[in-house]
C-alpha cells in the first residue's frame, strides 16, 4: 500500500480546508486579490495553529486535485471535464501535446487545437491552465498574509508554534513561486498580486515578463535559508533543494524570460544540488512507478504527490497513465482498470532512439503492436506508438493502493536529479562558468550508464556533450512526457523553426514553421474582457 504521511494524515482535512480557503472563480484575474469565501472565520482558523498544517496540506494538494470530488475549486458548474481542470493535467497538455513528443487521439476541439498548434485566445484549455495558475497563487496569498510575524504575535502564537507557522510559510510563499514560474514561462506578462496587496475589488495590475522574473528569484532567494535542509523534510514537501532547482532552471531559461543569459547562475544551484546529497535511482522505471517515493526517492528533489486512497482524482498520474493505455495494450499491466485510449507519441520521440524496444537504452518504453510508428491521423489511436513509462503498479509489480484500480498511487517527479545533471551539462555548453566540459560528460554518461544496463555501451563523447542537438535529443530521451518538453523546444529554438518539424505542427500534416509569437500561450479572452487593463500577447 502506498505510504505517504503527508497525505494520509491531511487528507480528511483537506475538505475542512477547501471549505475555508474556495470558491468559484468566474474570472481569475478578477478576483485574483480578493479574500476567498469562508465557511468559518478566518481568525478561528488561523488562531489555532494546529489548523496551519491542515490549510498547507490544500495548498500543496492545489497541484494535482481538483478540488473535493465532485466539488471542483475552478469552474463549478460550468459542465467542464473536472479532471481536465486539475493543475498538473491542465499543465502536462500545454507543456506535451503541443510538441514533438504527445498526440492525444480525442476529438475535442481544443485538445486538437493543441495536437496542431492552431490555439487561439479562446482555447478552453489553455484558460484551464491559466485560471488554475492563478487560483493556487491566490491560496498561497492568503495563506502566507495570516502567517506573517505580525499575525501570529496578535493571535499569541508563539515558540515551537510559531516557528512551525514560518517553516509553512516559506512553504507556501515556494508553491507560489512554482505557479508564477509556470506563468512566466507558458504566458509571459500577466496580472500579478502578492500578499502585500491587500483584498479589494480592485482589477490586478500586469507585471512584465522581466520584473516577474526578478520576483519570482528575489522569493527564491529569500526563502532558501527559511526552508528545511535538503533532503531533511518530509518526503513530499518542499526544502531547500526544491527552491535551489527552481532557481537553476529559471536562470537555465532566463534568456529567454529576458533576454539576458544567466547560464553562470545556473550552475551556482546545480553546483549546490549536486552536492545536497541526492543520488540517482538505480533504475530508470523506478522513477514512474507506484512506489517511487520510496526506491527513487534519493533521486526526486520535489514530487507532485499522489496516493489512490487519499487524494483521488481524474488528473496528476492517474490521467497520464489512463490516457496512453489503449489498443491492444493490457490496463492489468499497467494497474488499473481500463484504458482511456488517448495518447501516443509522435514520431519524433521513438526515433530519438536507435531501438525502441529498450533491450539497449532501457529509457525506450514504447507498445508497438498494431501502432504504426507514424501519425497520418490524429484522432486515430493506432497512429503512433504509446508510452509504457508511467505504471500504477509497484516495483515488484503489485497494483496501486486503489484496488479498483482508479486512482493511481505514482508520484510525479517535477524537480529530479536526472535533469539537473543535464541542466549543467546545458548550461556548461552555452558558455557558463563554473562548470568544466570534463564534468559535464561524467554527468551524462552517468544517465546513460543507467539506461544502459551500467554496461557502458551508451557512453558517449565530449563533443556529443559539446553539441546542443545532443544536448536536446538527451534531454527527449531521459524527460520524455515529464511536462519538459515545450519549454526545453523554445529554448533551443525548435519550437516555432522551419528546419524542426513534427506531424501536424501548424496543422500541416508534414509539419510547418509557426509565427514566433506560438513561444507564448495567450491570456485567456476571458480574462482580457474582465480584466481591460490587461495588455494581450503580440499575435493573438
Amino acid at each position: 500500500m502506498k505510504s505517504h504521511p503527508f497525505l494520509r494524515r491531511h487528507s480528511a482535512a483537506l475538505f475542512v480546508a477547501t471549505a475555508l480557503l474556495t470558491g468559484s472563480l468566474a474570472s481569475c484575474t478578477k478576483d485574483l486579490d480578493r479574500t476567498p469565501f469562508y465557511d468559518l472565520n478566518t481568525e478561528s482558523v488561523y488562531g489555532d495553529p494546529a489548523n496551519h498544517i491542515h490549510v498547507l496540506a490544500k495548498l500543496y494538494a492545489g497541484f494535482n486535485m481538483s478540488g473535493d470530488p465532485g466539488s471542483p475549486d475552478v469552474f463549478a458548474g460550468q459542465g467542464k471535464d473536472e479532471g481536465e481542470t486539475s493543475y498538473l493535467r491542465a499543465f502536462w497538455y500545454l507543456q506535451q501535446l503541443t510538441t514533438d513528443e504527445a498526440v492525444v487521439a480525442w476529438n475535442s476541439g481544443p485538445l486538437q487545437e493543441l495536437n496542431s498548434d492552431t490555439w487561439s485566445s479562446t482555447n478552453d484549455l489553455i484558460n484551464n491552465s491559466y485560471t488554475r495558475i492563478f487560483y493556487e497563487i491566490t491560496l498561497c496569498n492568503e495563506f502566507i498574509r495570516e502567517t506573517s510575524d505580525d499575525k501570529l504575535s496578535t493571535r499569541g502564537i508563539s515558540g515551537a508554534d510559531a516557528d512551525n507557522a514560518r517553516v509553512y510559510r516559506a512553504e507556501a510563499r515556494f508553491l507560489r513561486a512554482l505557479a508564477y514560474y509556470h506563468a512566466l514561462d507558458m504566458y509571459g506578462s500577466v496580472p500579478f498580486v502578492t500578499e502585500a496587496d491587500a483584498p479589494s475589488k480592485n482589477l490586478p495590475k500586469q507585471i512584465s515578463r522581466t520584473d516577474l522574473f526578478a520576483y519570482v528569484e528575489s522569493e527564491l532567494k529569500a526563502i532558501e535559508p527559511q526552508l528545511n535542509a535538503p533532503r531533511q523534510a518530509l518526503y513530499g514537501r518542499a526544502d531547500a533543494g526544491a527552491a535551489q532547482m527552481l532557481l537553476a532552471k529559471l536562470y537555465l531559461n532566463a534568456e529567454v524570460y529576458t533576454g539576458t543569459d544567466r547560464y553562470t547562475d545556473c550552475l551556482t544551484y546545480c553546483n549546490k544540488l549536486l552536492n545536497d546529497g541526492y543520488k540517482l535511482a538505480p533504475e530508470y522505471r523506478l522513477l514512474f512507478l507506484a512506489d517511487n517515493n520510496i526506491t527513487a526517492a534519493s533521486e526526486i528533489i520535489f514530487p507532485i504527490t499522489s496516493d489512490g486512497l487519499a487524494s483521488q482524482t481524474y488528473g496528476g498520474t492517474t490521467y497520464i497513465i489512463h490516457a496512453q493505455v489503449g489498443g491492444n495494450m493490457t490496463a492489468k499491466d499497467f494497474g488499473i482498470n481500463g484504458g482511456w485510449v488517448g495518447n501516443r507519441t509522435r514520431q519524433n520521440l521513438p526515433l530519438l532512439f536507435a531501438d525502441v524496444t529498450g533491450k539497449t537504452d532501457q529509457r525506450a518504453m514504447f507498445f508497438t503492436a498494431k501502432q504504426r510508428l507514424q501519425v497520418d491521423t490524429l484522432t486515430q489511436f493506432s497512429n503512433g506508438y504509446t508510452s509504457t513509462k508511467w505504471r500504477n503498479v509497484t516495483s515488484t509489480g503489485q497494483p496501486g493502493s486503489d484496488a479498483a484500480g482508479n486512482f493511481a498511487d505514482t508520484d510525479f517527479p517535477l524537480f529530479r536529479l536526472g535533469d539537473v545533471y543535464l541542466m549543467y551539462a546545458e548550461a556548461v555548453q552555452r558558455g557558463g562558468q563554473g562548470g568544466s566540459p570534463a564534468q559535464a560528460l561524467t554527468y551524462v554518461n552517468a544517465l546513460r550508464d543507467r539506461a544502459y544496463g551500467n554496461s557502458g555501451a551508451g557512453h558517449v563523447t565530449a563533443a556529443d556533450v559539446a553539441s546542443p542537438d545532443f544536448l536536446l535529443a538527451e534531454r527527449g530521451r531521459e524527460l520524455y512526457w515529464e511536462a519538459q518538453r515545450r519549454t526545453d523546444l523554445v529554448r533551443f529554438g525548435k519550437f516555432t523553426s522551419g528546419t524542426y518539424l513534427w506531424p501536424f505542427k501548424g496543422g500541416v500534416k508534414a509539419g510547418k514553421e509557426l509565427s514566433p509569437n506560438f513561444n507564448l500561450y495567450p491570456l485567456p479572452s476571458t480574462d482580457i474582457v474582465a480584466n481591460p487593463t490587461l495588455k494581450q500577447n503580440p499575435g493573438y
